[in-house]
């Protein structure tokens, strides 16, 4: 799990010197705690987190933020940050600024740490060259589809290159005029000389540089040939001391891989563990599938509050503390699993219940008139923020003659087990009074447009003297001073809980977005405590679901996203699984 959290930046470290003294809680730490036992690293723990830039980060990197800061948090050692930018292709300078802004919003600091892979191009350009000098490295001829034909499968052992056997020094000779530009891009690569028969298709010789004239978003132009991920990952944890390399458990297969490269050149070598990806019900983590998502117009960009990233989940009104609190819920693991994302909508709605303050509004507005209360009279009724922490207080809310109520919450003809208003039903309104519905209005197409309702004045506060009772509370917004907002209602992104389960030739995952993934609502009507609301504030709106207010929102414009609704699928799994 991650280290004792949520913490924050400036005391974190502070109240982890009492987790320090608990005992370990999963496998990674009593690798640690055995480490520190023995000295194996002087009694330092130095971890990292080495996203790519190019794309966002998503909520399987908020897993890997969480255990590699917090265990670096937990047994008082340094995480750095290392953006691995050997692809200049893909890679750009708002990737790097939106991972930075992520990582800072779920709670954690790498401080003076920030490093880059291209910091060590010419480190490990002469690495590149010791290895050569050995004869663990040559420059081999064969196009890209040429090398993944000589490969073999997994079932039959690779062929040599025919320029396997050049001699050193020509090797040494081609890869200079490698990096001075002298050949096409493509047309020459340097890979490791290990074993084209080997077990693991990673020790097949793999590649480590490649000629690529693109300009790079530090370096310009003063490389035209790129260290392959594999090359650069982990002789840069080598450089940076680094003591644990934890990384996700597609990396197991080249850690044979990375411990040939630091053996045979004699450096420092950092322990690499692996543990399980996070693998979440109806969702994409692949930043190749997202990035789809994104150019091909499925959404409207990376932070779409539908989208998976950490970017979008703030845009959605995610509360960083609940994305920490999952992490920790779901644990550290070796073996792979798909988690249901109506858990981490649990951990959503449960931090929000304790810390977003309530308020009423009305998304589908259909108009109350009460005969009986008297014309241009408001009086304000005593409402309560967050029933789950009193120290939040009370607010005023206007009443007035003309309301509005959802649409939902009437119907002419009720069915059965419909308790909410009708013709002749009384119900409560939240905070106020029972009323009772006495007439219908209707357009021309019968639907109902107004209801005309009397009102008890003996029930001001929502109990009836007499002690009758009423089976539905309400909702509701006084119409003179209601404010206008704009409402987007979200749904999963997905219609499949596996989206990359197709049906029928030719289809990808996109076949399974979910059309109706976004509905828009124009005219909602919300009580007038909100004409102040923040971009990012949070709220729950009383029996309609946790609410976040958008960066597009202006002054004069206010937009909510629905972060989640009140309906908890989650504690329903648990409670069944209980029972």
């Amino acid at each position: 799990m991650c280290a004792a959290l949520p913490f924050s930046l400036v005391n974190g470290r502070d109240n982890l010197q009492e987790d320090r003294r608990s005992k370990p809680t999963n496998f990674i730490e009593e690798i640690v705690e055995e480490d520190l036992r023995t000295s194996k690293y002087e009694g330092r723990v130095h971890t990292r987190f080495p996203p790519e830039p190019n794309g966002y980060l998503h909520i399987g990197h908020a897993k890997a933020i969480c255990i590699d800061f917090g265990i670096a948090l937990k047994y008082n050692g340094l995480c750095n940050l290392r953006f691995d930018d050997t692809n200049p292709t893909r890679e750009e300078q708002q990737y790097i600024d939106s991972i930075k802004e992520d990582i800072r919003w779920l709670g954690f600091d790498w401080k003076d740490r920030e490093y880059y892979a291209s910091d060590y191009y010419g480190q490990l350009y002469d690495w590149a060259i010791d290895l050569i000098k050995k004869g663990k490295a040559y420059v081999d001829d064969l196009s890209a589809e040429q090398i993944r034909e000589y490969r073999g499968t997994l079932t039959a052992p690779g062929r040599d290159s025919p320029f396997r056997s050049r001699t050193i020094e020509e090797n040494l000779e081609l890869f200079t005029r490698m990096r001075k530009g002298e050949f096409p891009d493509g047309s020459k690569v340097l890979r490791a000389k290990i074993d084209m028969s080997a077990g693991n298709m990673n020790m097949r010789d793999p590649v480590m540089y490649r000629i690529l004239r693109a300009t790079h978003h530090r370096t310009g132009d003063e490389w035209c040939i790129y260290p392959t991920y594999d090359w650069a990952h982990g002789q840069s944890d080598s450089i940076e001391g680094i003591t644990h390399s934890l990384c996700s458990l597609e990396f197991e297969d080249h850690r044979p891989l990375y411990d040939w490269f630091l053996d045979n050149l004699g450096v420092h070598h950092p322990q690499q563990i692996e543990f399980s990806r996070l693998n979440l019900s109806y969702t994409i983590t692949s930043t190749r599938k997202l990035r789809k998502l994104v150019e091909e117009g499925f959404v409207k960009g990376w932070d779409d509050p539908r989208m998976p990233t950490l970017a979008g989940m703030r845009r959605r009104g995610y509360p960083p503390e609940s994305i920490r609190n999952f992490c920790e819920g779901i644990g550290v693991a070796k073996a792979e699993s798909v988690i249901e994302i109506a858990k981490l909508e649990h951990f959503v709605r449960d931090y929000m219940n304790r810390n977003a303050p309530r308020v009423m509004g009305v998304l589908r507005p259909l108009k109350v008139v009460i005969d009986n209360y008297p014309e241009g009279k408001t009086e304000e009724l005593d409402a309560v923020n967050n029933p789950e922490d009193e120290s939040m207080g009370t607010r005023k809310v206007p009443f007035s003659r003309v309301l509005y109520i959802e649409q939902d919450d009437f119907r002419e003809e009720p069915p059965p087990k419909y308790y909410r208003l009708a013709p002749g039903r009384e119900v409560r309104l939240r905070y106020a009074y029972f009323v009772k519905c006495v007439d219908v209005k209707k357009n021309k197409d019968g639907k109902a447009v107004e209801l005309r309702c009397t009102y008890d004045p003996k029930t001001r506060g929502g109990d009836s003297p007499d002690g009758r009772k009423v089976k539905a509370t309400l909702h509701w917004v006084s119409a003179p001073d209601a404010i206008d907002a704009g409402v987007r209602l979200y749904d999963r992104l997905f219609t499949r809980g596996a989206p990359d389960e197709v049906d029928g030739e030719g289809k990808d995952f996109r076949a399974n977005v979910n059309p109706r993934s976004l509905e828009v609502l124009s005219g909602c009507k919300l009580e007038p405590s909100l004409s102040t609301a923040r971009v990012g504030s949070r709220y729950q709106f009383e029996r309609l679901g946790y609410f976040c207010v958008d960066p597009e929102s202006t002054e004069r414009s206010l937009v909510f996203n629905r972060t989640v609704s009140l309906r908890d699928t989650w504690a329903k799994i648990e409670k069944a699984q209980r029972g």
